[in-house]
């Protein structure tokens, strides 16, 4: 195509477009780490694509909760001065998990013991008609002499018992994931979410097949979708793993680094676990706890990340959900029919509301 020769004006105005744009790209090069190095402290974890839409605002209604009342609405039911005639659960610890069944049936579990530090951890359930009264649904555990604690409860779809032809039945089940001793962990399975059977050690193997190394595991965190199930789980609170499985047997990593870890935040640069993974506004969103304190006693803090995958993770920028110096940790975050709350559950269970939607 013929151009046109410039005029004495356009040129000119051309000659100072060329600097200007030269300026502007020496600017952006000269920069650009440091702008790139403000989006990693923004809290953006994991590598690869797609990242999470960062300059999506944050809903109010996932992260301004305020406490509802002064007094926690659930807890252990007290340590005797006599220790060895303490309660099961005189004292209530680690994540428990709540489920709004329907508008009036909530169920809370828990994990109590007597209060000492080897003290046996059990599982014990109590229900709600609004989240906020609860009552124990029996005197004594779930699972008499059986180690389980930091539970995770959901319900699916899973074959159980045999149909004809060899082929499984589909049912409704309750499945719980929790640590046995030793922080191993562990899966049962229930029709109605208080009578448990142990289907036994959680096996999760690396992305080449191999088992995962010998050590501690734990805070499960279930996640299903369709046939897929997701899992996430910690290590010595050092980062957090997400496996995947079709029915819940055999876990495969899918990546064997973790899809979070610590920091860069105050609140949880030294440590960190999944609490919690559900959907809002089609994004995947994550309550976990952290500490920021190198040694014990440690205070522990609830916060919030999101994700468009569930492998790439940005948390919340601001910080935790509720003060560092609260010390509430093991959060969970349950829609009422009208707004969101936040319960955190270690080592009494607190109430927290957002703002109505």
């Amino acid at each position: 195509m013929r151009r046109t020769p410039l005029s004495h004006r356009h040129r000119l105005f051309y000659g100072d477009f060329l600097r200007s744009k030269v300026m502007l790209d020496v600017m952006f090069a000269r920069w650009r780490p440091i702008w790139l190095a403000i989006g990693l402290m923004g809290g953006v974890i994991g590598s690869g694509d797609p990242l999470p839409a960062a300059e999506e605002p944050w809903p109010h209604a996932l992260t301004e909760f305020v406490p509802l009342a002064s007094e926690p609405i659930f807890g252990g039911r007290g340590v005797s001065l006599n220790p060895a005639e303490s309660p099961w659960d005189a004292r209530i610890r680690e994540r428990g998990d709540l489920l709004r069944i329907s508008r009036d049936e909530w169920h809370l579990w828990f994990t109590g013991y007597d209060g000492t530090k080897t003290g046996l951890r059990q599982v014990g359930l109590a229900t709600s008609t609004n989240g906020l009264r609860w009552q124990r649904v029996q005197p004594g555990p779930l699972l008499p002499g059986e180690w389980v604690e930091d539970v995770c409860v959901r319900k699916v779809m899973r074959p159980v018992g045999g149909g004809g032809g060899g082929s499984s039945v589909m049912d409704e089940r309750y499945v719980m994931f929790a640590e046995g001793r030793g922080d191993q962990m562990q899966w049962f399975d229930s029709k109605e979410g208080r009578n448990w059977t142990h289907l036994g050690q959680v096996e999760i193997c690396k992305t080449n097949g191999e088992p995962i190394e010998p050590g501690p595991y734990g805070t499960p965190t279930l996640w299903t979708e369709g046939d897929e199930w997701h899992l996430f789980y910690e290590r010595r609170d050092a980062g957090i793993w997400h496996a995947t499985s079709s029915d819940g047997r055999v876990w495969r990593h899918v990546s064997d680094e973790p899809v979070m870890v610590p920091g860069p935040q105050e609140f949880d640069k030294v440590m960190i676990a999944s609490n919690q993974i559900f959907r809002h506004g089609g994004v995947y969103y994550m309550v976990f706890h952290g500490s920021g304190d190198a040694a014990a006693p440690r205070r522990w803090a609830t916060g919030l990340a999101r994700s468009k995958d569930l492998n790439h993770w940005e948390k919340y920028p601001v910080g935790p959900l509720r003060p560092i110096d609260e010390n509430k940790s093991s959060g969970i975050i349950v829609h009422d029919g009208l707004r969101y709350r936040l319960y955190t559950m270690h080592d009494q269970v607190v109430v927290h509301v957002g703002p109505r939607e």
